[in-house]
């Protein structure tokens, strides 16, 4: 199952809003065949697990087990159902970790398996495949996208000074950093971090893709020369309307405050599954205050900034994961207790 773990994170960033799900399978104690699910639309784990077994091995699968992370599929969607493809290879024996919380699946898949004669294990590590899938989990259960909060602060306890860019972590961070982002489906910053900043918001110190940008600008503040107006990459302006030809850039009018509730409603409605919040201060307190938040990311520097934006407060809920050294820097991930 931790080989199952491991091909599944080879599809993170590229499979929201559906789960990372890796597929082993296995006759007499040796791996015959593996697959993880690659990309959103694109053929699930149990498809490419059965399609990489070896032509001289084609005669094993009747009589192996195949592990996955995740319950086979049940529901015609992108892809046909892989609970078929299990029993259309009579494979045996399954193995899963967790059960799917999507109720278009939600146990069915296994009781079928149970039904047409095969054994069938569940719970296997179940603790951390909820995990590995936590954002997927909170789009089912929560029906909302699972929300990121992630900003550098120094010794000191500040983030920056004010109406100034201000360069906190090292080169190893920053590139963590655009790692993050190539994971997330969006990313979210606020007026002041906006118009202070100008971010790209994009990963061009990784290789990976560009989420969607979104910045609230109620009042128009962001200059037109500014990189998130530059229609290079996705992005959604929640506030006033710009003139000028625009073809991936959309504003999304507001006469007054622009409510949490009604960005993630309008990430949900178009799949966005995983929003990343880089600030600034104002709005990531805003998240913190009304509870909008699953996981909390700290890039802390060595150097002090003796004054200016204090960081936000961590709330007291948040429980700390994982914790360790970057080139200088250190990062922290916080996590909220969760009831799934």
């Amino acid at each position: 199952m931790q080989r199952c773990f491991s091909l599944a994170r080879l599809g993170e960033g590229n499979v929201s809003p559906n789960p990372m799900v890796g597929a082993v399978l296995v006759h007499d104690g040796q791996v015959i065949g593996e697959g993880w699910h690659r990309k959103y639309g694109e053929a699930h784990a149990e498809v490419h697990c059965l399609e990489s077994v070896n032509a001289k091995n084609k005669h094993l699968i009747p009589h192996a087990t195949l592990y996955c992370s995740l319950e086979p599929c049940f529901h015609h969607g992108k892809t046909p159902p892989c609970v078929d493809l299990v029993l259309e290879h009579r494979i045996p024996r399954v193995v899963v970790s967790n059960t799917d919380p999507n109720p278009l699946v939600a146990g069915q898949s296994l009781e079928k398996l149970r039904s047409a004669g095969v054994e069938v294990m569940e719970g296997i590590l179940e603790a951390e495949g909820r995990r590995l899938n936590r954002a997927f989990f909170t789009w089912i259960v929560e029906k909302r996208p699972f929300i990121v909060l992630k900003w550098a602060q120094s010794a000191d306890g500040f983030i920056g000074k004010e109406d100034e860019r201000t360069a906190i972590s090292g080169p190893a961070a920053l590139r963590l950093a655009h790692k993050w982002r190539s994971e997330a489906d969006a990313i979210l910053v606020g007026t002041k971090t906006a118009v202070t900043d100008n971010p790209r918001l994009d990963t061009r110190f990784y290789e990976g893709k560009n989420p969607l940008r979104i910045a609230l600008d109620r009042q128009g503040k962001i200059p037109a020369t500014h990189h998130l107006l530059d229609d290079s990459i996705d992005t959604r302006i929640f506030g006033a309307v710009r003139q000028g030809r625009f073809e991936r850039t959309m504003f999304m009018p507001s006469d007054g405050l622009v409510a949490i509730p009604d960005i993630l409603n309008n990430l949900k409605a178009s799949k966005q599954a995983i929003l990343l919040v880089e600030g600034g201060a104002q709005v990531l307190q805003q998240f913190l205050d009304g509870n909008w938040w699953d996981e909390i990311r700290v890039l802390e520097s060595s150097g002090r900034l003796k004054d200016g934006i204090a960081a936000p407060r961590l709330p007291v809920i948040a429980e700390m994961t994982e914790s360790f050294q970057l080139a200088g820097d250190t990062v922290r991930i916080f996590e909220r207790v969760r009831s799934f």
